[in-house]
């Protein structure tokens, strides 16, 4: 689907972008690929790696929204990548992650319906859903305005849906590279917030997958969640570093002992397909009437119990100690 389409990715140089990137000149022909993201030196160095005849910088931040909108002109698909996410920055930098995450988030929803762009995912997270900290906060808004935006197209094409997973194995700023540079400078010792801390896991090539593949599924409105494993953080440790002791530190600030992807509170909105879930809007759209149990790829999905939740720490698929060993091999960390 992405043959002779043109394409934007916000935060075209983070972890997410650059992979998304180099797996659709992998597997597609675009006749236009543009790199949106505001650092020059990541750019640069990025042009150096990736050398095709479709690709496109440009230098921009999402808090700019006349930049985004000359950007997008032509453009048809958008992947929102663009955040600030670091947690522990965002609680002592709030009005910093509300302009970038929200204020972004406007922005783009903005420079799309302008330009009559088809189709828009905005990755969220895991911290979106009942969030403690301001970040999963300002996602949670985030998400509600990508959604929201399907009520306002009026007569254009454009679709807006969302995708939410777990940490990426290996991204800049996760525990495994924080724990490997601890180990490689002879660190005796691994930093725990707490024994019982659980994550989701997933792979950067997985994400990427789901991406792709909910471009295909999408008709708006929708939050799609992949089901994937999850983790104890002590389990990680010993993974990366067997026999080393643990040093037990506490939960940082705006930090969860557990993650949640599907809230309770959702769980009427909730449908189960074989490998996702989706989350339907709790608004209608003006107009439409949607159908999310059935897909276009022809995936039916069926009503999640009352009371259902999606949470870290009761996920029925955990990964042993080797599970994570042979889980981070195949993600390449």
């Amino acid at each position: 689907m992405f043959d002779n389409k043109a394409i934007l990715v916000t935060g075209g140089t983070g972890s997410f972008g650059k992979a998304f990137i180099r797996a659709l000149l992998d597997r597609y022909q675009p006749s236009r690929l543009v790199v949106f993201s505001r650092d020059e030196l990541k750019q640069f160095d990025m042009q150096q790696e990736y050398r095709h005849e479709a690709m496109r910088f440009f230098l921009g931040d999402v808090r700019d929204k006349e930049r985004l909108v000359q950007a997008m002109r032509g453009i048809d698909y958008v992947v929102h990548a663009a955040a600030l996410k670091q947690v522990p920055a965002a609680e002592y930098n709030p009005m910093e992650c509300i302009k970038t995450n929200i204020y972004g988030a406007e922005n783009v929803i903005h420079a799309a319906l302008a330009n009559d762009v088809e189709k828009v995912i905005a990755l969220s997270t895991d911290k979106a859903a009942n969030p403690i900290n301001l970040y999963g906060a300002t996602k949670l808004a985030s998400d509600k305005l990508f959604v929201a935006a399907n009520n306002i197209v009026g007569a254009a094409r454009t679709r807006f849906a969302v995708v939410r997973y777990g940490n990426v194995v290996g991204s800049r700023g996760s525990v495994v590279p924080f724990f490997k540079k601890l180990l490689a400078e002879g660190a005796k010792e691994l930093p725990i917030t707490d024994v019982r801390m659980t994550r989701f896991w997933i792979s950067l090539a997985q994400a990427v997958d789901f991406v792709f593949k909910n471009f295909q599924r999408m008709q708006g409105g929708e939050v799609f969640v992949p089901k994937i494993p999850s983790v104890r953080i002590v389990d990680l440790a010993e993974a990366l570093a067997p026999g080393v002791p643990h040093k037990i530190i506490g939960i940082r600030p705006g930090e969860k002992l557990h993650e949640i992807m599907c809230p309770q509170d959702d769980s009427h909105l909730t449908l189960e397909f074989a490998d996702h879930y989706v989350i339907q809007p709790s608004i209608r759209f003006h107009g439409r009437t949607m159908d999310y149990s059935r897909n276009p790829l022809g995936e039916r999905g069926g009503a999640c119990p009352v009371g259902f939740e999606y949470n870290s720490g009761t996920n029925p698929h955990f990964l042993s100690v080797e599970e994570i060993r042979a889980f981070n091999a195949a993600a390449g960390v």
